[in-house]
This record gives C-alpha cells, structure tokens and sequence, in this order.
C-alpha cells in the first residue's frame, strides 16, 4: 500500500498532525505510523552549511592569502548531535512505499530551508509528490484546512532561493569579514579586553549592525551636554477663581524669532525670563483678556493587533524579559493552539480570516478574563464589516497576519506558567478592542493675551471610554490613559519629577476653562520662572531595539508611523530576538536583566571601532535593511537568485579589499584612550603562550 508522509519541524508539532490524522497504530524511533501515513519530524536544523576546511583542509588556518572565500558550490553537512534523526527521517523520505510528502516545517522562510535542505541532502527523487502545508495556527480545524490546501513545492521555490541566500549571506559575511579582521585586529583586540582569554572579531549582517546602534546611543549619550532653559508660568484669575498659563513666543511678542530663546516657551538664560516677568507685573500686572477659546473633541483609536515585535516592546515594559524570552512564552502559547502563528511582521488580518473572526470570538466565552467584553460585540455586531476597518489590509500581510487568540485550547489554559497566562491575556485583550469605539476626549484650549505677549492652557478629559477598559490588565493596577489631562504644552525635553503642580483641580480646571469666553478680562496675578534642563537620549531596551531593528536604526514609538514604513526592518521577526541573544553571549552587549536596559562592554565596543573604521558600511543600518529587502525582493521574484548572488560577492570582495588595504591601529589606539574612560580596568590575566592571531 502507498503511503503518505507528513514531516513537520519538532516532535510536538508532529504528535499534533498524527493525533489529527489518527496515526496511532504503532511508534517506530523517529516517526508514528499508520496503515496509509507516517509522520515524522526535525529537532530544528538537522542540516547545516560546512565549514572552509570541508572545502579545503587548507582553509582551516586563518590566512589573508585565501580570502576572500567565496566558493562556487556550497558544501552542507549533517548536525551529528541530530545525525541519528536525519537517518531515519532520510530513510522515510525515500521509502518505496512513500509516494506523497506533506512538508508540514513551519510556515516561513526559516521552516523553508529546513526542509529544503533535509530533501537536498537526502537526496529525495523528484518522481515523489511533495506538496507544502501551510497554516496560521496549531488549531485542529487549521491544519485540515493546510493539509486540504496544500500546494506543491514549486509553488514555494522562490522562498526557497531567499532561505538559501540569507544563510549564504550569512555565512559568507561572517567568515570572511570575522576572518579579515582578527588577523588585521585580533591581537590589538585582544591587548586591550584583557580580562578575556583569547578572541576573534566577530562579525555579523545584522549582528554588527545592532551592535553600532546601541555604542553610537552610548556615545551620543556620552557626549551630551545639559542644556538649562526657563519658563515663565502665569497664573490667572476670573471671579475669584485661578487658573494657569504658559507663555509662548509666537507672532507678535516681543521675544519672536529672538536668539534668546530656547525653542518657543523658553529662554536660555534666566535674566532674559525675569526681564520678561518685570514687563509683565511692574510697575502694575499687563491688562490681560481671553484672546480665543477652541474646543473640540479627540479620538483615540484601539491600537493595531500585534506582531511579534509589538508583543516584545511591550513585554520588555510589562514583564521585564527579554525578546528571546517572549518569543518563547508565545510559541508555547501558538503549540497549545492557544494564538495565532507568533513570528509575524504583519499588525493586521486578512479578509478571509476577518470573515470568520466569530468563530475566535465564540470561542472566547468561556475565558474569565474575556466574557465581559464578548457581549457588546455580539449585541453591536461589530464583528461584522471588520474588513473595511484598517485592521483588515491584505497587501499588508506577506507570510502570516497579526498574532490573535484563536479561541481554542482553553483546557491548557489551567497548565500555563504565571508569564504565559498574562501573556494569553495581553493578546486577548488588544484583540477584543478592535471591535470596540475609540475613546473621546474633550479638549479645551485658552489663548490669554498679556499686553503683547499670550500664555497658553489647555485641558482634556476623557467623555467616552470606548476600547480602554478593555486594555485594562488584570494583573497590573495601572489604568490606561483615562484620567482627565491638563497642562501648558512644553519642550518634552525638560527633566521634571512627575506633572507639573498647578495646585488646581483638573476637573475644576476644566470646568473654569469651559466657562471663559472670547474677550473675557482676567486678572494676571503672578508670574514664576520654572526652570528645566534638557536630557540625553534613553538607552536601548530589549523591547525598543527590537522596535529600532524593525525601522532600520529608528526608534519610532507612533505606531501609525510604524505601520507606514513596515518593511525596511534590519533582520527578521524570526530572527532578532536570536540575533540580539548571540551579542549577549559572546559578551559584546550587556543586558540588565531588571530593568531591560541594554549597554555595549568594552569588547563589543572596540570591535564595533574596529567594524567602523575598516568597513563602516556594516554598520549602515539603512544598508542592512536593504539587504533583508533584496531577500524580500527575492522571495517575490522581483530580483533573480543570480543577481543577489553576485551583488553579494562584489560586498565582500570590496570589503575584504578594504580590510587587507588599510591599517587603522592609529585611530584605534585613540579610540581606545576614549573609551576605555567610561570602563572599570580589568583584573589582567596572563595570556597564554601562542595564542592568538599575529599582525599582519
């Protein structure tokens, strides 16, 4: 009898299909079988590319005389520590009885080349049917669904070619660029972090890139200086009645456009702030009327739907771990069929999934902490049309759309881990306010005219909950921004504990403002310097490095604007939060593991000076991003295997040409006398004789 074979990326994954499809008939080592199926599985990679002496026993000795290694045919290996399941999952692949292979490895360009490169080292005949399972979530109804659905293997090939090349880019970058600068640089290296036994310069695509990003934050914060500035504040008064003001240079003041000025509501030096008081109160206070009233109201929408990146920021704020750590909480929470595929770049649904979003939000009743919110959409029906609403974008969506509850697999909630069940929670969560109203604030805003000169007020409180109380977690006091907001506009740069005090009720306030019409006269009754500095830019997080690593070297925290440059991310959402672990195992960053806080060490900084003075394009985070693109590109089949192929080896034949060319020891050595201010002296280790890389 024919058979089937399912073969899926880990053993888990693989009991899920053969539980689906009834295999239960007998276990052999490696697989399940039935009469008519097999199903078997990976352990992750079970194949890898080899190393240049594979190639060349030769190659084996670092030496600028064979670089750069640039083969034309690549070599690939088994794993050993795996050799024993490749065995078997090789043999199963070519079984006589096999006809049909179901690829079931995880549906994205990583799963891809796992696969792709098992079939190619098993050397599996073409004559066998291999057809492509692809699916959003662990759900019983969705693997059906892929399995019913699936598309031959061809269908994916220019997948395929972008797997093979990202890990060829990979690959050819780090050994030859790593290779070119321990011999240039490994011994100065390694003069100077010597509480370090022996070690190369490590070099990645989006590694090296990651790294300068957080040393170039850590010296722009180095090199900062605090700026002081000085406000003047007004306080007001109608009917006995008080309320504040900030004073503004705009058109028609006697400070306008003046070089005394700090921004537009301050002055660089305090006397320039008092001379402005003195004007204003003496020898008697400036007549003052109310020049314009506006109000109007504000609309707050329910934040796009998660991807993996969002899920990281927000968990390195909520929980405090790491984006390696997050991606393992969610892929826990996705094996239990709980959400949606986790390593998505997209924030919104597809309209075939958004027609039958009732089927999650059914399937939600009996979650404790959804069933308070599931009756107003099913009363309201707002589930209906979520396809004309902007969390619905098809061409938004490459690989898989936003990470959402599927609305099964609640049993498991009960064996979920505290961090996992907050999580579930956090999703759920954004994924009910979709389907809820924006919240609407009522915004008043006072322009006070003071002889030539206007102070400015405002106030805002919340009239409509809308979405907010459903952002509320269950496990955190904190309430979203519901609260009513008053203030005098500002620089959002100053350093000041907490709001500022206006000693005035923000509903009275609001109510004072209400009342105040065009024309009004008040009474200026006391003018104050508040005094403000500015302050240095903030530190990456693990959760806004990943948001930066998204927006190539932008920490851009709107996520309208997010939204809008989607796509020109350096690495991948499958693969940051590894690439971010990779820096803090090879000790070039430092993560603090309470606050998130993440800090170059001094090896990683002077790699990162040894990567920008003999190959800065590294570096270019609008660079890296533009080849993760050209592998988008690839993918696309807008740009051809062989062109990426030959852009890539012109890159580094350049840059290893660079490398073996210049001596940059001299600015290092400076470098060096810079940086190492801002380090603790390490113990020193005596190093062992012979060891290292000689200068070349």
């Amino acid at each position: 009898m024919v058979k089937r074979l399912f073969i899926a990326e880990k053993p888990s994954v693989a009991q899920e299909f053969a539980r689906i499809l009834g295999v239960n008939a007998r276990r052999g080592d490696g697989y399940l079988e039935s009469d008519d199926t097999v199903v078997t599985w990976c352990v992750g990679h079970l194949v890898t590319m080899s190393y240049p002496e594979a190639y060349d026993e030769a190659l084996k000795k670092w030496d600028f005389a064979t670089l750069p290694f640039l083969p034309e045919h690549f070599l690939y290996e088994v794993i050993p520590n795996v050799r024993k399941q490749f065995q078997t999952v090789s043999s199963l692949l070519n079984r006589e009885d096999v006809d049909t292979i179901y690829v079931c490895t995880d549906s994205g360009r990583e799963g891809e080349y796992i696969y792709r490169l098992v079939d190619q080292m098993a050397n599996v005949p073409d004559t066998k049917k291999k057809l492509r399972v692809w699916i959003d979530s662990q759900t019983e109804e969705e693997i059906q669904r892929g399995i019913r659905e699936a598309k031959p293997m061809a269908e994916y090939d220019n997948l395929s070619h972008s797997a093979y090349l990202r890990a060829k880019e990979d690959y050819l970058m780090g050994i030859n660029f790593s290779r070119a600068l321990s011999l240039k640089y490994g011994y100065w290296l390694n003069q100077n972090v010597q509480d370090q036994k022996w070690t190369s310069v490590s070099v990645g695509r989006v590694m090296t890139c990651v790294l300068g990003m957080v040393v170039t934050r850590e010296w722009e914060i180095r090199k900062f200086v605090k700026t002081p500035f000085y406000r003047v504040l007004g306080t007001f008064e109608l009917d006995q009645k008080h309320f504040p003001g900030e004073w503004k240079a705009v058109e028609g003041s006697k400070y306008f456009d003046s070089p005394a000025l700090y921004k537009e509501n301050g002055f660089k030096e305090k006397e320039t702030a008092l001379a402005l008081i003195d004007s204003l109160m003496n020898p008697q206070p400036v007549s003052c009327m109310i020049e314009s009233v506006e109000k109007k109201k504000e609309k707050k929408n329910p934040p796009l739907l998660f991807n993996l990146a969002e899920l990281q920021n927000l968990s390195s704020k909520l929980f405090k771990i790491s984006p390696d750590e997050t991606l393992a909480v969610v892929q826990e929470l996705y094996e239990k069929k709980l959400v949606t595929y986790p390593r998505t770049d997209a924030r919104v649904l597809s309209s075939a999934v958004a027609k039958e979003i009732g089927k999650n939000l059914r399937g939600l009743q009996g979650y404790e902490q959804a069933a308070p919110h599931l009756p107003y959409i099913s009363q309201n029906q707002t589930y209906k049309g979520l396809e004309k609403t902007r969390y619905v974008n098809d061409k938004q969506i490459t690989d898989h759309y936003a990470i959402i509850p599927t609305g099964q697999g609640l049993g498991a909630l009960r064996t979920l881990a505290p961090t996992q069940a907050k999580m579930y929670e956090v999703i759920v969560r954004r994924f009910l306010s979709i389907f809820y109203p924006p919240a609407v604030y009522q915004k008043l805003s006072v322009v006070v005219k003071a002889g030539v000169e206007r102070f400015f007020t405002s106030a805002k409180v919340l009239v409509e909950e809308g979405f907010l109380p459903v952002n509320q977690y269950s496990f955190t006091k904190k309430k979203p921004p519901a609260e009513t907001e008053s203030g005098r506009g500002g620089t959002g740069e100053e350093e000041e504990n907490g709001e500022e005090d206006t000693g005035v009720d923000a509903e009275e306030l609001r109510e004072l403002l209400g009342k105040l019409k065009k024309g009004m006269e008040v009474n200026l009754k006391e003018c104050r310097i508040k005094e403000g500095e500015t302050s240095p830019p903030k530190r990456y997080n693990s959760g806004s490095i990943i948001l930066a690593m998204e927006n190539a070297g932008q920490l851009i925290e709107d996520e309208e604007l997010r939204a809008q440059i989607k796509g020109s991310g350096i690495g991948t959402s499958a693969t940051r939060a590894e690439i971010l672990k990779k820096l803090f195992n090879i000790s070039y960053l430092e993560l603090n593991k309470k606050s998130q806080i993440i800090t170059p060490t001094m090896k990683g900084e002077l790699v990162c000076s040894i990567v920008r003075y003999s190959m800065p394009a590294m570096l270019s985070p609008k660079l890296t991003a533009s080849w993760e693109k050209g592998l988008s590109g690839v993918a696309e089949g807008t740009i051809t295997e062989a062109e990426y192929q030959k852009k890539l080896e012109d890159f580094v034949r350049k840059l290893v040409g660079q490398v073996k060319a210049e001596d940059n020891r001299g600015k290092l050595n400076s470098y060096f006398q810079l940086a190492s201010a801002h380090y603790k002296a390490p113990k020193k280790k005596r190093q062992k004789k012979g060891a290292g890389v000689k200068e070349k």
